[in-house]
């Protein structure tokens, strides 16, 4: 519940696909998850690929749980589910060369 007397901290929520960076900068009570955060940004319904049961959340590219409390400044991101195994595409490029 929202507490006119508690600080409000400013955060940054990014969805990023090939060829944009979706980005959306908010306050929230100072205390708020993840969770909280991602459902305020309005990014879920402009993108109803999202699934926070499948995709990964994080800040500043360190993974953590949709109930991780963020802090000031922070930014909070949605990660896509890989596409490729990262050692596979190496070994796919070297073969290549």
């Amino acid at each position: 519940m929202y507490m006119p007397d508690h600080k409000d901290i400013t955060a940054e929520v990014v969805y990023i696909k090939p060829g944009t960076q979706n980005s959306v900068t908010l306050k929230m009570p100072q205390g708020s998850s993840i969770h909280q955060a991602i459902n305020s940004s309005g990014l879920l319904r402009r993108f109803p690929e999202i699934d926070l049961t499948v995709n990964k959340v994080g800040i500043f590219s360190k993974v953590l749980s949709l109930d991780s409390l963020y802090c000031e400044g922070d930014r909070i991101e949605i990660y896509r589910p890989l596409l490729t195994d990262p050692k596979e595409a190496r070994r796919r490029r070297a073969i290549k060369n």
